[in-house]
Parts: C-alpha cells; sequence; structure tokens
C-alpha cells in the first residue's frame, strides 16, 4: 500500500490478522503486521516502551506533520486481538502482544526505503535535501520538541528518491509529567543544534512563516480528538485539552523556539 500526505481526520482503523516479524531488538519491539485491508504496517505497541505516552506522541506528532504537508506515512489504529499473541511462539513477543490487546499505532510500510544517512552522502536518485524542506522538518521538531532525527537517531527513511519522517515517539515529553506545561511551552529547545537536517535547511525564520498558521486550534483539537480513550487516563477531555493548551501556547509569539533554531543554524 503506497502511503499518503493526509489531512484529514478520523484516521483509519484496521485489525491485525498476521504477526509478521520484529523490526529490530530491543526494549520497544515494533512489529510488521499485516491488516484485514492487506496492507502492512508497522506496529507500535502500546505496552512496550514508554506505553501509551509513546503512541499519542507518534500520533500527534504525525498527524502535525501531515497537516503541515510534510512526508509521513500514513498513521492508522490497529486493533490486536490476544488470541494473534497466544499463536507467536517468541515467548517476549508473545508477551507484548497478549498485553497489547486493544487498539495499538501503525504506519504504512515503505517497502524498500533506506535510512537516511548523511555520513554515507545520499544514496543514488536522490538529490541532497531541499533547503526549504530542511528548514520545515527543523521548524516541526522544534514545535513538538522532538528529541531525535540526529545522528544518533535520524529517524528518516529514502523511499523512490524521497524523504520520509518516520517515529515520534519521542517527541511531547512534556507529557511525561505536565510539570509546568505553559512556562515549557514557552521554552527555546536547544537540542535543535544537533538536528541531522540543520546544515541543509534554509531560513528558519521563512519556515516559520510558512507553517505557523497552517497549525490552528482546529486542527490541534480534531488530532487530539483521534486519541483513543484507551490511551489515555479517567480525564480524558482535560487531557486532550492539556495537549491543545500546551502547543498553542509553544505558537504564539514570540516562538522561541524559532530563535534558537535559526540561531543553531548560523552556526551549523
Amino acid at each position: 500500500m503506497s502511503p499518503a500526505l493526509i489531512t484529514g481526520l478520523p484516521i483509519r482503523s484496521v485489525t491485525a490478522t498476521r504477526y509478521v516479524t520484529a523490526l529490530r531488538e530491543g526494549g520497544s519491539l515494533p512489529g510488521l503486521v499485516e491488516a484485514d485491508d492487506d496492507g502492512l504496517y508497522v506496529v507500535k505497541f502500546r505496552a512496550a516502551g514508554q506505553g501509551p505516552k509513546a503512541l499519542i506522541a507518534e500520533l500527534v506528532g504525525g498527524e502535525i506533520g501531515r497537516a503541515l504537508g510534510l512526508p509521513v506515512p500514513e498513521i492508522v489504529l490497529v486493533g490486536l486481538d490476544a488470541a494473534l499473541g497466544k499463536a507467536e511462539p517468541h515467548q517476549e513477543i508473545q508477551d507484548l502482544l497478549v498485553r497489547s490487546a486493544g487498539l495499538n499505532l501503525g504506519l504504512d510500510f515503505l517497502p524498500g526505503s533506506l535510512a537516511f544517512d548523511p555520513a554515507a552522502g545520499t544514496p543514488p536518485g536522490m538529490d541532497l535535501p531541499d533547503p526549504d524542506l530542511a528548514a520545515d522538518v527543523v521548524w516541526f521538531d522544534a514545535f513538538i520538541t522532538n528529541v531525535d532525527r540526529t545522528a544518533k537517531n535520524v529517524n528518516l527513511l529514502v523511499w523512490h528518491g524521497r524523504l520520509w519522517l518516520i517515529d515520534h515517539g519521542a517527541a511531547l515529553y512534556v507529557q511525561h509529567t505536565w510539570r509546568d506545561p505553559a512556562e515549557h511551552a514557552r521554552r527555546p529547545f536547544e537540542r535543535i543544534a544537533d538536528h541531522v537536517l540543520l546544515p541543509h535547511a534554509a531560513s528558519i525564520v521563512q519556515a516559520d512563516s510558512r507553517l505557523a498558521p497552517r497549525i490552528t486550534e482546529d486542527v490541534l483539537g480534531s488530532i487530539v480528538e483521534a486519541i483513543p480513550e484507551a490511551w489515555l487516563g479517567s480525564d480524558a477531555a482535560g487531557e486532550r485539552r492539556a495537549y491543545v493548551d500546551y502547543l498553542l501556547t509553544r505558537l504564539a509569539a514570540p516562538r522561541a523556539f524559532v530563535e534558537e533554531a535559526e540561531r543553531a543554524r548560523r552556526h551549523a
């Protein structure tokens, strides 16, 4: 299934029919899963790693990226039956699947894609990243406080000669404590200086002019409404409002994260 740049909600739901393979070892153990629409999805499981919080960051961050017109694979909700997990012979994976029964998060699988490796140069058939696109990605990651997309953890794929953005589960880290969210929202994002696309980026100030008007309260409200109830606590409405308020405060001018990113770009 080919991914599309879809900005409309609600997010599609599919049902897992077959667990194909684990994609890498480690605490989160994402897996390649076939679904009832015959699609293949990279699935992040609710019982892994940081649990539902990572799935929320993946959904909210990814859908903001797609609302900005950035190349993010389609995000779907993946229903998983515990019976599917019980058929898995690998005990660790079986436990993960059984504990993840219910809704999980999937990203459309990009067959044959390669990890973007700036140290190795651009792959055949791909030019250097477009400076405006690079600036837009830097702006986006600074906005959602995405600590990844560095040389150590690039989280960029090359597919059919284009860059695709994946893995936003480490973004919006304020959600793990919600400590002083308004003050946190106004901070710059110093870690943007390590962004892998910063040396390729055009003006972040100009990217801000392009992108900030696209993120409205209605857009954010639609995105957080797509978060499944099961991923939230007892005050689901309050939690949804907290995400919207945090992101709106982050967008309020003057935006310190834009100034910080532009300063870092000039010294990259």
